[in-house]
């Protein structure tokens, strides 16, 4: 029993070895605390839910100047006759 929950423990890791991690890409940053031990969170798609967590907590809201926005779709208009 041990040996098949090693194999696939081993077979999990092995897996999540296989699988590249990407930054996130929202457009609002939370600043917890101030000066340089102080953290942040560029997790939050607005600003109310940015505001929302550092409520009571501390800290403030920034946007964040590594977002980029998504392409959008190229839509081709037809016209007709």
């Amino acid at each position: 029993m041990k040996a098949l929950f090693f194999a696939l423990g081993l077979i999990t890791a092995t897996a999540a070895l296989g699988t590249s991690a990407q930054a996130q890409n929202y457009p609002w940053c939370a600043q917890y605390g101030t000066g340089s031990g102080g953290a942040m969170n560029c997790g939050f798609t607005t600003f109310q839910q940015c505001q929302a967590d550092v409520s009571g907590i501390g800290g403030f809201c920034e946007q964040n100047n590594m977002y980029h926005a998504p392409a959008s779709p190229h839509r081709h208009r037809h016209i007709q006759p």
